[in-house]
């Protein structure tokens, strides 16, 4: 087996075998076994070899998730947890959105409390300017998932929330760092990205989203939860409609 994710991190920064063997003070016979042979560095090494080429280790050996080191990694991730959503407090909600200096992703239905009591249509403004990404999914109002989802929780109106959210944001849609779509997906989870921060708001049948609870999850290399989550935004992004 070849180690073909370490021949292609030397290759996107233009190292060769001998370049990279000086640059980590090691033969280049050890950095073509690594390659030829699939073999794994010390730790010393794998931690200078990632920095050197920009990549994560368990990227560039992803055999380091294997047993408890992923499990470890991944348990490291959660920074805390909430029984339903309004404990949790504003001004995490407020830190989170202030510190996002690249992405901020959101995925709900209708999200009626970001833009009602968080000023969200704001911070999407301002972080649009300051060149953050804003990508927001909100429920289609008639969607047979949305209205399943509102009778099912007792919330009649979740249709009208959605559509009223939608209208809060609309001034912020010709903003060149802003992308809104609908989703006609079910919604097993609201996600909230903020960086490298995450927000998950669980969903549990017969019970709404401000009743359920909420996990505050920072991303960590070797860490499968973060990316557990943006992988399903990521689905369901790709299924989304741009709103005209």
């Amino acid at each position: 087996m070849t180690n073909e994710r370490l021949r292609g991190a030397m290759a996107g920064a233009n190292l060769t075998k001998h370049a990279l063997a000086e640059r980590l003070e090691v033969s280049t016979k050890t950095v073509e076994r690594w390659i030829t042979q699939d073999r794994c560095p010390h730790p010393g090494l794998r931690l200078k070899a990632a920095r050197v080429l920009d990549r994560d280790e368990t990227y560039l050996w992803p055999e380091l998730l294997a047993g408890n080191r992923s499990a470890a990694a991944s348990l490291s991730e959660l920074v805390q947890i909430w029984p339903t959503r309004p404990e949790v407090p504003h001004e995490v909600w407020r830190s989170l959105m202030k510190q996002a200096g690249d992405y901020i992703d959101v995925l709900v239905y209708a999200g009626g409390f970001l833009v009602e009591s968080l000023d969200f249509v704001n911070v999407v403004r301002i972080k649009a300017a300051a060149g953050v990404q804003v990508r927001i999914l909100l429920g289609e109002s008639d969607a047979p998932e949305v209205v399943a989802r509102g009778r099912e929780e007792g919330l009649p109106a979740l249709a009208k929330r959605c559509e009223s959210t939608l209208e809060y944001l609309r001034e912020t849609m010709e903003l060149p760092m802003v992308d809104i779509r609908t989703h006609r997906t079910t919604l097993y989870n609201s996600i909230y990205r903020f960086g490298d921060s995450l927000l998950v708001n669980t969903h549990s049948y017969g019970a709404y989203a401000a009743k359920s609870p909420v996990q505050h999850l920072q991303k960590v290399p070797g860490g499968q939860l973060f990316a557990y989550y943006m992988d399903s935004f990521e689905a369901v992004w790709k299924t989304g409609r741009t709103v005209i």
